[in-house]
C-alpha cells in the first residue's frame, strides 16, 4: 500500500536565497537560527513566502476565458461567501475575510468555480484591500463583458489586529460596482441576497 507523499515545486535558487534572508531576519530579532526550533524554519519561511504571494505568475483574465460559454441566460448571477486570504502590502500580514461577487451575463457566462479562482489570483500578491476589491471587478468587467459587476470584500487585518490600534473586532468592508450595479434597484437587491440567508 503506499503511502501519500505531499510535494511541492519550488525554484531552488529563489528559495535558498530567500532562506538566507529568513535566517538573516531571525538574527537579527534577536534568536539563533541553530537552535532545534528553528533548524527549519528559514526553508518553511521561504517555501510559505513563494505560495502565499503565488499569484503574480497566474493570469487571472485566462483563467476566466479558459471557462467562458455562450449563453442567453441575463439575469443577476452572484457567488457571494468566498473565503479570501491575502498579505497587506504595509505590514506584511495577513487579512482574511469573504468577498461577494456578482455580475449579469451579456452573452456569456464563465464557470462558476473560476471566480474564486481569479479571487485567489489577485489575493495571492501583496495587496491593499481596496485594490483587490477594482482588480477583481475590472477582471470580470473587461473579460466577460457584462452588462455590470458587483464586488464586495468583508476583512479582518492583522496589522490592526495585533499590532497598532489592536481593535481585534474591527472590520473593513469595500465595494465595487459597474454598468447595471451603478443603479440604485439593481445594486440594492445584490445587497439584499448577499445579506440574506436562502442557502
Amino acid at each position: 500500500m503506499s503511502k501519500y507523499k505531499k510535494t511541492e515545486s519550488y525554484p531552488k535558487k529563489l528559495t535558498a536565497d530567500l532562506m538566507d534572508r529568513f535566517e538573516f531576519i531571525l538574527e537579527g530579532i534577536g534568536e539563533d537560527p541553530n537552535r532545534e526550533g528553528l533548524l527549519k524554519t528559514p526553508e518553511r519561511a521561504a517555501k510559505a513566502m513563494q505560495f502565499l504571494t503565488h499569484g503574480y505568475n497566474l493570469d487571472a483574465k485566462k483563467i476566466l476565458k479558459s471557462a467562458m460559454f455562450k449563453e442567453e441566460y441575463s439575469e443577476m448571477v452572484i457567488v457571494k461567501d468566498i473565503e479570501v486570504y491575502s498579505m497587506c502590502e504595509h505590514h506584511m500580514l495577513p487579512f482574511f475575510g469573504k468577498a461577494h461577487v456578482a455580475y449579469i451575463p451579456n452573452g456569456h457566462i464563465v464557470g462558476l468555480s473560476k471566480i474564486p479562482r481569479i479571487i485567489d489570483v489577485f489575493a495571492r500578491r501583496l495587496q491593499v484591500q481596496e485594490r483587490l476589491t477594482h482588480e477583481i471587478l475590472h477582471c470580470i468587467q473587461d473579460t466577460l463583458k457584462p452588462l455590470g459587476v458587483a464586488v464586495v470584500i468583508e476583512a479582518r487585518h492583522m496589522c490592526m489586529m495585533m499590532r497598532g490600534v489592536q481593535k481585534q473586532n474591527s472590520v473593513t468592508t469595500t465595494s465595487a460596482f459597474t454598468g447595471e450595479f451603478e443603479k440604485q434597484p439593481t445594486r440594492g437587491e445584490f445587497l439584499n441576497l448577499i445579506n440574506s440567508n436562502l442557502h
